[in-house]
């Protein structure tokens, strides 16, 4: 596991290295206003669930103690 740390819109992300396209997606492909929503959505939620434009399921995991957020990626059902 390869871990890096990255501001997305404002917001420090915990991510793998292997997770590249979800970091993509949320900082190049939505406009801020967009991606704020998933993160305010997972600040409230402890976690927020979203799709990315090829059918990658992610999940954004708010870290309460740090504020930081962790991003993973969930395997299809």
């Amino acid at each position: 596991m390869n871990l890096r740390k990255e501001p997305v819109h404002g917001f420090t992300v915990i991510f793998d290295k292997d997770f590249r396209k979800g970091i993509d997606y949320l900082r190049d492909d939505l406009q801020r206003e967009e991606a704020k929503v998933i993160f305010y959505s997972a600040r409230r939620n402890k976690n927020a669930e979203f799709e990315d434009d090829h059918d990658r399921d992610w999940t954004l995991i708010y870290n309460e103690g740090e504020g930081t957020y962790t991003l993973i990626k969930r395997e299809r059902e």
